[in-house]
């Protein structure tokens, strides 16, 4: 497999690299912020990026680099400064453009996993290995200009990684600037923390989420499947495109049509959805079956525990909330559960447990405790 064809660790199936976007949707107060930062003439070094997976930080990271590496720092008299920076749109013809979107962009180093050629896979962790590339990168002359790294992600970087990033941190060359993505950011080192400023993310609305999928060449739903789209995905472009891909909503409004039936569960429906799960090469699908179960779980305790259940994603929705969690109590048996279940999917996805199996007994598992929470009708 030639290098242009392997799999890219910072890449969401389905979808364009986030280096090929030209625009960034519903992050206006993160690059508002920035740009303060920009004009300032105080850029920090070092920016941690955070959020939920998918919502547009690598795009802000690739479109930050465009803008820094091809308008270089200002180092003249004030008369002859540049007037400040009102936006970090770059055409997408500028030379910097097509060489960032080739990867060959001398001023910018991208550590992401790597692919290992032994196993035939990308790596599970970014290695000091990668991470040690960065002192030649900082040897070499900036040419007047600025330097770029991205990280994407730092919560993927091993121990010894991790240290060795600390370091470049600490003491980084003049006019560089790096970016940590962050999709976790508590379990990154304090150090690296407090040397980076915290520029965040928030989830995207139906609106942004529709137009940052057009960006990537996706049909977003329109109206009120525009709005489950977007709760479902949590405002996520990645979890949309996962979504989308495998029919996700049609999957989720089964899962809810099964909780309405409880405490008579429809095992031969039950069935079938753990079959499909459990199809040969559905790794995905049965990830995505448990992902959305949860989700349903979750939605449901909230709306026992609160009196006020969120706007329904699908038909039917609103009465099983009504039916299977009319009081806190109730709300709180469903958590316990959720717990449990998420705990039991992840130990037997771990010891390579049948995944049909594993789907249909939490069916159970979800039947029983509806048998003992609800009210004969």
């Amino acid at each position: 497999m030639s290098d242009d064809a392997l799999p890219e660790a910072d890449r969401t199936d389905g979808a364009p690299h986030p280096r090929a976007a030209q625009a960034l949707f519903g992050q206006d107060a993160a690059e508002a912020e920035f740009l303060s930062a920009l004009n300032s003439q105080r850029l920090p070094h070092g920016w941690l990026l955070t959020g939920p997976r998918g919502v547009g930080k690598a795009t802000f990271a690739w479109r930050a680099a465009r803008y820094l590496i091809a308008t270089p720092p200002d180092g003249g008299p004030a008369l002859f400064a540049a007037p400040p920076a009102d936006s970090l749109d770059i055409s997408p013809e500028d030379p910097v453009a097509h060489r960032l979107r080739a990867l060959s962009e001398p001023s910018l180093m991208l550590l992401r996993r790597a692919w290992d050629h032994d196993k035939k896979r990308l790596k599970t962790q970014l290695t000091v290995d990668e991470v040690r590339g960065l002192k030649s990168f900082f040897s070499l002359s900036s040419g007047g200009g600025r330097r770029v790294v991205i990280v994407d992600s730092a919560d993927e970087m091993n121990a010894s990684a991790a240290n060795a990033l600390l370091k470049e941190l600490e003491e980084p060359p003049r006019d560089t600037v790096l970016f940590l993505i962050s999709h976790r950011p508590s379990g990154l080192l304090p150090t690296i923390r407090s040397r980076c400023r915290t520029l965040r993310f928030a989830p995207l609305g139906p609106e942004d989420l529709a137009a940052a999928l057009a960006q990537a060449g996706l049909v977003a739903p329109t109206g009120p499947e525009a709005e489950a789209l977007a709760a479902l995905s949590g405002g996520s472009v990645g979890e949309a495109v996962r979504l989308i891909s495998m029919d996700g909503p049609t999957l989720y409004a089964e899962i809810v049509d099964l909780l309405a039936s409880l405490p008579q569960l429809d095992r031969a429906r039950a069935l079938n959805l753990a079959g499909a799960a459990a199809a040969k090469g559905a790794e995905a699908r049965f990830d995505l079956t448990l992902s959305l179960l949860d989700t349903a779980l979750a939605r449901l305790a909230r709306a026992g525990a609160t009196g006020q259940p969120p706007a329904p994603i699908t038909p039917g929705e609103e009465g099983m909330f009504a039916k299977l969690a009319p009081n806190p109590w109730a709300a709180r048996a469903w958590a316990e559960l959720a717990a449990t279940l998420t705990a039991r999917a992840r130990q037997g996805k771990a010891v390579n447990l049948d995944p049909a199996a594993l789907v249909f007994d939490m069916f159970l598992d979800l039947d029983r405790t509806a048998a003992r929470l609800v009210a004969p009708a």
